[in-house]
């Protein structure tokens, strides 16, 4: 049973940093793509960062220089490193699994929130 758990969320002012960790357990993380989404209320959910089995990054433009995205396959955790905060980033984050033959995202952890003050 593939299973995520995002830690990490808080409360900051703009300029400050945060990192958010996703553990994750019930495959071999080698076989997935992941990525780190968030979600603001009556919004979309975005997509920020994704990282392939291979270790080939992407990031969305909004965060790109900011975030850093990255994976320690030895203790299973899918980090993302946010700094130069805005307000604009203020979301729900959650992190995603998905067999990297598939399309669609199919695991998903709870979220955590994240609000940055101007």
């Amino acid at each position: 049973q593939v299973q995520l758990a995002e830690s990490g969320g808080g409360s900051v002012q703009a300029g400050e940093s945060l990192r958010l960790s996703c553990g994750y357990t019930g495959y071999t993380s080698s076989w997935y793509c992941m990525g780190w989404f968030r979600q603001v209320p009556g919004k979309e959910r975005e997509g920020i960062a994704n990282i392939d089995r291979d270790g080939k990054i992407t990031y969305a433009d909004s965060v790109k220089g900011r975030f850093t995205i990255s994976k320690d396959k030895i203790n299973n955790i899918l980090s993302l490193e946010m700094n130069a905060l805005k307000p604009e980033d203020t979301a729900t984050y959650y992190c995603a699994a998905r067999r990297c033959s598939a399309v669609t995202f199919d695991y998903w952890g709870q979220g955590t929130q994240v609000t940055v003050s101007s």
